[in-house]
């Protein structure tokens, strides 16, 4: 079975052949994997910068972790059925330390990445718990059910910076997670959505095909300039951060009005340098987001049934497993916005 695999502590991925998933245990299925999505912190792996030592004792690995896929053998008490379509939840919670006993799920102390700390999505089939299998709408095709996991990121995003009815919300960053919290802030209410970015045209016009027109490109001018000229010098409600580069939280804060919200969703490769005095007399408030809770999932499962053609322009190109390396470098050059790999 070919499989997109880290093998070393390195840049790169390398494709090998392994066998297929051994029989599912209990509350297990085996998924024939429909579509998997290539994900930013995919390409941060593949380049190797820093933040991924955590994967160095599970090496080798299978990789991918936005995925939809097709039960083809069911372990006992999986409370699904062969031929079920499901999507996956990346994050595998032990079930019996001290956070999962009092059922604070999300935090487990022992929890697995599936496809960065135990097999994932880059490969034909894959075992995972049950647990993290959620039943797909029916009629939702595969690559929009391998946007889930994305979108789900963006979703939890906004609720943590609780836009509401009416919010300006500036979005730093026009990829894949930035395009999804746009599209769940103007879900919840907002009434203008400022999306930034730096030279990044092919993402522009992924949110331009969505919907949004506010687009600012801090390769042309200050970003401080180009939204107050936007909102005729008026703060916005709540930032939103999905760069990876720490400067540009200092710079939302620039924008932000008093009191106002700034959500960290980007995963960062280096420390931040606040200006503590300005933060802390401007009463922002900075806040983190990871992952999504499990009703999240139903949520965004729930608005892709209802209006799927809304989504599919984030989807860009659309390859073969074995085309896979070349998929990753279209999306480190950010000559891509999302790539679905079907194997």
């Amino acid at each position: 079975m070919l499989a997109l695999r880290k093998t070393a502590a390195a840049f790169g991925l390398e494709f090998q052949d392994i066998p297929e998933p051994p029989p599912p245990g209990p509350a297990e299925v085996v998924l024939r994997v429909d579509a998997v999505g290539v994900c930013g912190s995919d390409v941060h792996a593949y380049e190797w910068t820093a933040g991924y030592d955590f994967m160095v004792p599970h090496l080798p690995l299978t990789m991918g972790h936005e995925f939809c896929g097709t039960v083809i053998r069911n372990g006992t008490g999986s409370g699904f059925a062969e031929g079920d379509r499901v999507a996956v939840i990346p994050f595998v919670f032990c079930g019996h330390c001290a956070n999962c006993r009092a059922g604070d799920t999300r935090n487990c102390l022992n929890r697995q990445g599936i496809g960065l700390t135990r097999d994932g999505g880059f490969q034909a089939e894959v075992r995972v718990p049950s647990r993290c299998c959620v039943a797909l709408p029916k009629g939702l095709d595969a690559e929009l059910a391998a946007l889930t996991e994305p979108l789900g990121v963006g979703a939890e995003a906004v609720l943590t910076g609780e836009v509401g009815l009416g919010d300006t919300v500036l979005v730093l960053g026009p990829g894949t997670i930035g395009q999804a919290i746009a599209l769940f802030a103007r879900l919840a209410g907002a009434a203008r959505v400022i999306v930034a970015g730096r030279a990044d045209a092919p993402r522009f016009d992924v949110l331009r095909a969505l919907g949004f027109t506010e687009l600012v490109d801090v390769a042309e001018g200050a970003l401080k300039d180009q939204v107050m000229a936007l909102t005729g010098g008026r703060a916005v409600d709540v930032v939103l951060e999905a760069t990876g580069v720490p400067q540009t939280l200092v710079e939302g804060m620039s924008v932000l009005k008093k009191g106002g919200v700034i959500v960290a969703a980007g995963i960062h490769a280096a420390p931040l340098t606040l200006p503590l005095t300005d933060f802390v007399r401007m009463r922002h408030q900075l806040r983190a987001s990871h992952g999504a809770e499990r009703r999240t999932w139903d949520r965004v499962l729930a608005h892709l049934s209802r209006d799927p053609e809304g989504f599919r322009p984030m989807i860009t190109h659309r390859m073969s497993l074995d085309r896979g390396i070349e998929g990753f470098e279209l999306a480190r050059q950010r000559a891509a916005s999302k790539v679905i790999l079907t194997p």
